[in-house]
């Protein structure tokens, strides 16, 4: 759609950058951008306080960055318990291991996306951003060379037009922001896993992983009392249960086939929430950018939920995205070179995870399994350990 086509009855709104998604990535870009003295309007389909599918625990990549940002204390606050200890059990042995004290970083969290997107929502705002709820966005509107200048939404009121120097699409991996722009895939691996929750109340304290028979399954402890109980499968697994029974109780089905002695972990607690998931996770990399947006957070990068790796991902390409465009928006002339950065070394960091989420995907045998999450371990230390040297972003007061 070009400026001309637009209704005539539409109100406008005008911003450098418009970020259409309102959680972890789309907050984080927009929070970076407003701390570096840029005009930010967010757009989001959701009501907040608002929840998502996610299994949401932090690596030690994303506290790094909640660290840097000044907004960890901010998510202790709000409640999620400190993990300071892993096991991971193989059906014959288990190995516990306790986080190590490296980069600032002692502990690790699992915050309900509730608490989590609030944190970022509100630090945004803070340093500028403006955000607006409740607003669904139709498309991407271009000007007579194709370049994005804005997009086009609708809320409550009617239709709105939001023209902007960029567009931003952090609207997860049904992304119109992505549709409409013809984003093409530049990485596609199968896609068979999927993976299945449920809150279930205990007296669970350290991150569990349980490797089960062509299954991964896990507990993170979150707010209230309460922890993530979770399977990864493969989608024909999983389907093949939800036929069988009720709706409620087919993760606790799973586990009792697939992680038996996860399923004997959790055996009588309170299920708190419905089974949520996904049965169709994608591994892709899409095109990171064009002339006038980008895409950032699973619009962007998606991977199958077994790592638990896709918060990682989102705040650290927030943080590579709003460094590009703070240099885009303050000398034009520089966009291919700083988005063509941008891509570079988004998909420099997100192939090795990739990589090794797709061969975790695949269940192999316990020892082998155990390697690839001890490769793991070492790639998410390396992350974690260049981000803490990146210079530290511009960020407004915290207090």
């Amino acid at each position: 759609m070009t400026r001309t086509d637009r209704p005539h009855t539409s109100r406008t709104r005008r911003a450098d950058v418009v970020v259409v998604g309102g959680r972890c990535a789309g907050a984080a870009t927009a929070m970076l951008l407003a701390r570096a003295g840029h005009d930010v309007l967010v757009l989001d389909r959701a009501t907040f306080p608002s929840d998502t599918v996610s299994t949401h625990v932090l690596s030690r990549v994303a506290m790094v960055q909640l660290l840097r940002w000044g907004l960890l204390p901010a998510v202790h606050a709000s409640g999620a318990p400190r993990v300071t200890s892993v096991s991971i059990d193989t059906g014959g042995d288990v190995l516990t291991r306790t986080i190590r004290d490296r980069y600032g970083v002692d502990h690790l969290l699992a915050p309900r996306r509730t608490a989590l997107d609030a944190v970022l929502q509100d630090a945004a705002v803070r340093a500028g951003a403006r955000v607006a709820t409740g607003v669904a966005v139709d498309g991407v509107l271009r000007d007579g060379t194709g370049r994005a200048v804005g997009v086009r939404a609708r809320d409550t009121s009617g239709p709105l037009v939001v023209e902007a120097r960029h567009v931003v699409g952090a609207d997860g991996l049904i992304s119109r922001v992505a549709r409409s722009v013809a984003a093409p895939l530049v990485v596609r691996r199968p896609t068979t896993g999927a993976s299945l929750y449920a809150y279930l109340r205990g007296p669970w304290t350290a991150i569990e992983y349980h490797v089960g028979r062509g299954a991964l399954g896990g507990i993170f402890p979150t707010h209230g009392g309460e922890s993530c109980v979770w399977v990864c499968t493969s989608e024909a697994g999983a389907r093949r249960h939800q036929r069988r029974g009720a709706r409620d109780s087919v993760l606790l089905d799973l586990l009792g086939e697939l992680t038996p002695r996860l399923a004997d972990r959790v055996r009588g607690a309170e299920q708190t929430s419905p089974v949520r998931g996904m049965l169709r996770m994608p591994n892709q990399l899409r095109r990171a950018w064009g002339p006038g947006w980008s895409l950032v957070g699973d619009a962007g990068y998606h991977r199958d939920a077994i790592t638990g790796f896709g918060i990682s991902d989102a705040f650290r390409d927030a943080e590579l995205l709003a460094t590009a465009l703070d240099v885009v928006l303050r000398h034009p002339r520089c966009e291919d070179r700083s988005l063509t950065r941008y891509a570079r070394e988004r998909d420099r960091l997100a192939r090795p995870v990739l990589d090794l989420t797709c061969a975790l995907a695949t269940f192999p045998e316990p020892g082998r399994f155990v390697d690839l999450q001890r490769q793991l371990a070492r790639v998410i230390d390396e992350q974690a350990g260049e981000l803490a040297a990146w210079p530290s972003p511009v960020r407004a007061s915290v207090a």
